[in-house]
């Protein structure tokens, strides 16, 4: 297994120092799922549904801008997904001359849902935004009292917030992203999950109880991912929240409703 060759695990590296990688070996064998190869007359809305997933979902793990441009023998990789099912193609409507698309009938399969095309953001090498951008969209992973508000020094550094909530809360992802790490090999902030979203954000949970989400899962926003804790040092129950672009933390404030 190659270890440093993509910007997740350098990003990890970088920010919690060389201890990490030997983490990052052990829990990176541990990915669920498999990869389906699109047959002729499968879509993405038949694949999603024979395999249990939202469609938008699978979309946005694979990178799919555009279901309607699917292209036969492409590759989807179908998380949490134990063995290849067999899809049966979309029916063809012929066209008459008096009509050339019958409209379904109430009996007939759902529209799958639209998935509007997403505008790629051209790299540019200049610092975070200092308002809150309009292109990304996260959530509070769980609702409690700010501790401690971004900047203000912790044992966590002071690049994110402190939430105090009761332990044992579900914590739960801001967005749809892969797991890129989850474990307890960073000083100072316990069980900590990173997740790594679209755009080069990054969010990251610290002081976990119990870390529900592994290393290479995909999870979709308000999911889940683990359960509140308090500081390996002690003190009251809290979650460390950061946000960062790339490797540089920003003010969580600044992305969140």
């Amino acid at each position: 297994m190659k270890i440093l060759t993509n910007s997740p695990q350098r990003f990890i590296v970088k920010l919690f120092g060389i201890g990490l990688l030997l983490g990052l070996v052990l829990v990176g064998c541990t990915r669920n799922g498999l990869y389906h190869r699109v047959e002729p007359g499968q879509t993405l809305y038949r694949i999603s549904r024979a395999y249990d997933i939202e469609e938008v979902y699978l979309a946005r793990v694979n990178g799919i801008t555009d279901p309607t441009q699917l292209k036969i023998g492409t590759h989807l990789y179908i998380p949490g997904a134990a063995s290849v099912k067999k899809i049966d193609p979309a029916p063809v409507i012929a066209a008459t001359d008096e009509t050339v698309l019958a409209k379904p009938n109430l009996q007939s399969e759902p529209e799958p849902s639209v998935i509007r095309p997403i505008t790629p953001t051209p790299s540019v090498n200049r610092q975070p935004p200092v308002t809150k951008p309009s292109d990304v969209k996260l959530l509070w992973p769980l609702k409690g009292t700010i501790h401690r508000s971004f900047g203000k020094t912790t044992k966590a550094g002071g690049k994110g917030l402190e939430i105090a909530i009761r332990e044992n809360s579900p914590v739960k992802a801001s967005a749809a992203g892969k797991v890129i790490y989850s474990g307890d090999g960073v000083k100072g902030y316990g069980h900590l999950i990173i997740i790594q979203h679209e755009q080069d954000i990054y969010t990251v949970y610290g002081f976990n109880n119990r870390n529900l989400a592994r290393q290479g899962d995909f999870v979709s926003q308000g999911e889940k991912i683990a359960l509140s804790g308090t500081p390996p040092g002690g003190g009251k129950p809290r979650l460390h929240f950061e946000v960062r672009k790339k490797k540089v933390a920003v003010n969580p404030i600044l992305y969140l409703p």
